[in-house]
């Protein structure tokens, strides 16, 4: 605004959290020459920082954060020898850091972080010996990081973080800055051993390592950092075990070692760390027990150790008294039953612990947390009824408890769990029919109760609902298939196979535009094939009819299934001959049509003539040359066709002399009566 540069003696000019845009006045310093703190911080300038502000000698601080500045870090800079604080973060500025930065003796702040910078890193800088804060992260800078730096010794804050640094870690650094409160160059491809001498900065706080290509064991003087409360080292190549003397950080809050190659076990000592609210590991070669002084980490909220090698039972008392909220011990070999209380706090949101060897009866404070989202228990040895293990879950987006051995009925509570995006009971012993109150489960995307001891018919309800996949194969289902389903037009996937469905096929299917498998094999299904399933256009993956009662011809119309790949149609009582325009079915690469009543010839195209005898046994009348089937006979076929026409003559020559005759004996009568 024109009335601040008429304000003469202004000294100190906070512009920032504003809406100004435009360009920075070139004006600036000879209107308001003794400015010495200028932030111009969080608006929407755009163009080049101005040359003329060299001029405003008198300045110690100068921000200007989140704009849109370009043309790149001026060299300006470095001869503005108050400079304190130099904050540019978050513009587009572009091009190299300036090495003439490093003659700025009084610098202790340096931001020039998310701003496009791509050049190394000076080693110039390293004469910035005041320097307490320097923040370069989300930039494209490469190279090493200069051991030139060990001359910043009042470095408090060092973030250069999501760049494209390589090279070791200069072990000087950490012996010449004792004032390192935290280190974070995670997101590079920084290689190499941790260096041990990471031991000598006492006061360090956080330690961000993450993500990056280091390799050997983690150094045990890391146990030295008394004050440490973040530790991160996770996606490195890192092998050896967890060193013991993590035991003597008791200030840690978080501990991240996951997708590493660590071997051995989690150390007993991490009972020690009693300040832990999460613990991340998963993801290495870990083996062994999980330690039983883990129920000492009053504090802890984040368990992961899935994808491990790890074994026997978990502490009976974990999560007592506790507010747990994630854990994880999915992909090892845990045995015994899961821990009663480790759900006491009820803030459990997460709980994973598929692909183990659990047994028993399921946690019941599980029925009560109303905080779960996402548990995955399949394929484990759970029993109890699934009834009394679930309750209402109004934040419930995922569940799959799936291939374990669960009984009782199905709840009408789960109409409840009104965000629950996916079910899948399959491969346990429930039992019982479907709740019509699964109709209320209007987010659901994904619904699985395939492979139990369900009965009855299938709810019409399940039309109300947008499931992309729908299987309730391998149970006792009765009765027919609801029209209804034709309402949900997002189905992608329909598996009835294996049940007691009677009745026909619902010509109503052909309108789920969206399906892209159809599997009604294995029922007590009737009557024709409806031809509109040509209409199917998506259908890609399986039509499979196999097993049924289904009579009459195959629908010509089926032809028009051009990204078909697998069709089934066997074990049926269908008639007449496979239609030749499914040679025109070019993505299909496996078809059956035994043990019908099939006959002709069949369908020229690879995947006919180069499959097996068995995808033709049982119907006598058909005929190919594919082993096992007798050659259509094609001699026969002219002879027939010789004699078909003598037939036709024979005829023609008849009726001819019979008329003749006629027309003879009519002109006798006619002269004998004159």
């Amino acid at each position: 605004p024109e009335f601040i540069l008429k304000s003469g003696n202004v000294t100190y000019l906070d512009l920032s959290q504003n809406t100004l845009f435009g360009k920075i006045p070139d004006t600036l310093p000879e209107k308001l020459p003794n400015l010495r703190y200028l932030n111009l911080s969080i608006n929407a300038f755009s163009g080049p920082i101005p040359a003329s502000l060299g001029k405003l000698t008198k300045l110690q601080d100068l921000r200007m954060a989140a704009n849109n500045l370009t043309g790149g870090v001026p060299e300006f800079l470095g001869s503005m020898p108050q400079l304190r604080i130099l904050e540019l973060g978050d513009n587009q500025l572009g091009g190299p850091i300036p090495p003439v930065l490093g003659q700025l003796q009084m610098l202790q702040r340096l931001d020039i972080k998310n701003s496009g910078l791509s050049s190394t890193l000076p080693s110039q800088l390293g004469n910035l010996k005041n320097l307490i804060f320097f923040e370069l992260s989300l930039n494209q800078l490469s190279g090493g990081l200069p051991p030139e730096f060990a001359g910043m010794r009042a470095m408090r804050y060092f973030g250069i973080s999501t760049n494209n640094l390589t090279g070791e870690i200069p072990p000087v650094l950490f012996t010449s800055w004792p004032e390192l409160i935290s280190f974070q160059v995670q997101n590079n491809s920084l290689t190499g051993k941790i260096p041990p001498e990471l031991g000598k900065a006492s006061k360090l706080n956080i330690l961000y390592l993450f993500t990056n290509k280091f390799t050997g064991s983690i150094p045990a003087e890391l146990g030295e950092l008394e004050n440490l409360t973040e530790l991160d080292l996770s996606v490195n190549s890192l092998t050896g075990p967890i060193p013991s003397s993590f035991g003597n950080l008791k200030q840690l809050t978080k501990l991240a070692l996951f997708f590493n190659n660590l071997t051995g076990v989690i150390p007993p000592e991490i009972g020690n760390m009693t300040a832990l609210q999460s613990l991340d590991v998963n993801t290495n070669s870990l083996h062994g027990e999980l330690p039983a002084t883990i129920t000492a980490l009053r504090s802890l909220q984040y368990l992961a150790v899935f994808d491990n090698h790890m074994s026997g039972t978990i502490p009976a008392d974990l999560g007592k008294g506790l507010a747990l909220q994630h854990v994880s011990f999915t992909n090892n070999s845990f045995s015994g039953e899961l821990p009663r209380h480790i759900c006491d706090g009820f803030a459990l949101d997460h709980l994973t612990a598929n692909y183990n060897n659990f047994t028993g009866a399921l946690p019941p404070c599980l029925k009560n947390c109303t905080a779960l989202v996402r548990v995955r228990l399949e394929e484990n040895h759970f029993t109890g009824d699934i009834s009394e293990a679930f309750g209402v879950h109004p934040k419930l987006v995922y569940l799959d408890v799936s291939g374990n051995k669960l009984t009782g009925e199905l709840s009408s509570a789960w109409g409840q769990c009104i965000n629950l995006t996916l079910l899948h009971l399959d491969g346990n012993r429930i039992s019982g029919g479907i709740p019509a109150a699964f109709g209320s489960m209007t987010s659901l995307k994904d619904l699985n109760l395939a492979g139990n001891n369900l009965t009855g018919g299938i709810p019409p309800v399940l039309g109300n609902i947008r499931v992309f996949n729908l299987n309730l194969s391998h149970n006792s289902f009765s009765g027919p298939i609801p029209a209804s389903l034709s309402n949900n037009s997002k189905l992608q996937k329909v598996d009835f196979s294996g049940n007691m469905l009677d009745g026909t096929i619902p010509v109503a299917i052909s309108k789920l535009d969206a399906l892209i498998l159809l599997d009604l094999s294995k029922n007590r299904l009737s009557g024709e094939i409806p031809s509109e399933l040509g209409n199917l256009a998506q259908l890609q993956i399986l039509l499979d009819l196999s097993s049924n009662s289904l009579s009459g011809a195959i629908p010509p119309n089926l032809e028009k299934l051009i990204t078909l790949q697998r069709l089934n149609l066997s074990h049926n009582e269908l008639s007449g001959s496979i239609p030749a325009g499914f040679s025109r079915m070019s993505s299909l690469e496996s078809v059956d049509f035994s043990y019908n009543r099939l006959t002709g010839s069949i369908p020229s195209g690879n995947v006919f003539q180069n499959a097996s005898a068995s995808a033709y046994v049982g119907n006598s009348g058909l005929c190919g040359d594919v082993q096992g089937l007798t050659p259509c006979d094609i001699s026969s076929t002219g002879s027939s066709s010789g004699h078909h026409k003598r037939v036709v003559i024979a005829t023609v020559v008849s009726v001819v002399g019979v008329v003749l005759l006629l027309a003879v004996v009519t002109c006798i009568i006619l002269l004998c009566r004159r």
